[in-house]
Order: structure tokens, then C-alpha cells, then sequence
């Protein structure tokens, strides 16, 4: 384990648990120390420094954001896990709890190869996190909204290129799979069609410009050709950009 503090972020969701050392973690207005009796939830792109002694060690944990039961609000344990990585946390763990991680981690040392095992202690270590950190109560995700405006005048100043969900999330302050979600719930439509509404407003309002050609509007609004510009006109709107035009 590294002995001097590195700063980075991941695209996926992490646990680290301390297991022996001195080690910890901090980022933008947090900071976690870990022993054998903490561990932390750090969410995908968080950017954090990472830090430790001569003989720390850490079991890490790297969880997929587009797994169902972190991003499908469908997935029976969505709402046990996916609140797990709302923000940075951490969890004082009970002796139990501390047993097992450290029975799990020595299993996992004499059989680094084993993806499977380790697949099987990861998620069972995970739901007994997510046990612990609930008590006797489902967490419950914080309503959380954002700016719709900011987010528009984003998407209109971007549409000459291509957007991502990831672009998005980040200009709302939100996890991917946390935007995606809430994203739904403020507008009723998914990221990716409200892009494709955005593109063909702008390509509307560019077909009253005479001088510009169906392949220059295409371009403009980050469709790939004057073809997929048509074919997207005629599927949501039932006209094609000539006869609009």
C-alpha cells in the first residue's frame, strides 16, 4: 500500500476497510481515518487522497455503478445498497463484523485467482455493511433535484459534440446513477432523450436560416450525418428537415 498520500478518483463505486495500520482517506470537506474498525464508502469519481503508514492494510472493494442493484430503482436491494454511495461515509464496525472481514481477507490472500470467491465475499461483505450502516430501518434516498436551467443552457452550448450521462451528472452535482434517476423523476424522460429533443429544437430553429445546408445543421447539432438528422426529424417529430424546411 502506498505510504504517502495519492490523489485520484475511480469510475466505480468503492469500500475500503481498514485492516491493520494506520491508513486513511479525504477528499473535498471530508476526512476518514481507518483501522481495523472503520470502513468507507466512496463514491464513483470522487476525488480523494489516499494515505497511510509503513505497515498499513486495506481490503478494497470495487463495485460496479451500472450494476441493476446500484442503478435499477427496480432491483429488490437498490434501496439497501445504492444509498451507500449517496456521499462519502464511513462505518465503525462491530467486533462480528470485524471477524468476519478479517476471516474473509485471509481467505481472499490465499487465493488471489479465485474471482469467484472473491465476488461471493465481496457482496456479502457489502450487505452486512449495508445492514449495519441501516440498523433496523431501509435507507432511504434524500430527495434531490437540480438545476434544470443550468443543465439546458449546458446541453444547448454542447450540442455540436456528443454528451454522455457522465457529462450531465457532473454539471448536476450528482453520482451517474443517481442523475440518471432523479433525471426521470423531474422530467419524465431519460438524458438521452431529452438530448435528442434539444438537438432537434436547435436543428428547427436552424432550418429557418436559408444559407445553411441539411449537412451543416447536422454538424451543428451534433448529429454523425444529414442522414441521421432525417431519420431522428421523421421518427419524433414526423416530418423530415426538407419538407420542414
Amino acid at each position: 500500500m502506498p505510504k504517502n498520500a495519492a490523489h485520484h478518483a475511480h469510475e466505480h463505486h468503492q469500500v475500503v476497510i481498514g485492516l491493520q495500520g494506520s491508513s486513511g482517506l479525504a477528499g473535498q470537506g471530508w476526512e476518514v481515518g481507518l483501522d481495523n474498525r472503520r470502513a468507507c464508502f466512496v463514491p464513483t469519481e470522487t476525488r480523494h487522497d489516499y494515505f497511510g503508514n509503513d505497515i498499513n492494510h486495506v481490503l478494497v472493494i470495487d463495485l460496479d455503478v451500472s450494476a441493476p442493484a446500484l442503478s435499477n430503482p427496480r432491483h429488490h436491494d437498490y434501496d439497501h445498497l445504492a444509498p451507500l454511495f449517496d456521499r462519502p461515509q464511513h462505518l465503525e464496525m462491530d467486533n462480528r463484523l470485524q471477524n468476519l472481514i478479517h476471516l474473509c481477507a485471509a481467505e481472499l490472500h490465499q487465493a488471489p485467482d479465485n474471482r469467484s470467491l472473491h465476488e461471493h465475499f465481496a457482496t456479502g461483505i457489502v450487505h452486512c455493511l449495508s445492514h449495519r450502516l441501516s440498523g433496523n430501518r431501509i435507507l432511504r434516498r434524500r430527495p434531490q433535484t437540480f438545476n434544470t436551467e443550468v443543465l439546458r443552457h449546458y446541453v444547448r452550448e454542447h450540442l455540436h459534440r456528443k454528451i454522455t450521462v457522465k457529462d450531465l451528472a457532473r454539471e448536476a452535482c450528482l453520482s451517474v446513477s443517481r442523475f440518471h434517476e432523479t433525471f426521470r423523476e423531474m422530467t419524465g424522460m431519460s438524458p438521452h432523450q431529452y438530448i435528442i429533443h434539444a438537438r432537434l429544437d436547435r436543428a428547427i430553429e436552424l432550418l429557418r436560416q436559408p444559407r445553411l445546408s441539411l449537412a451543416e445543421i447536422s454538424l451543428r447539432t451534433g448529429f454523425s450525418s444529414q442522414g441521421a438528422l432525417t431519420n431522428a426529424m421523421k421518427k419524433h417529430r414526423g416530418v423530415t428537415p426538407s419538407a420542414l424546411r
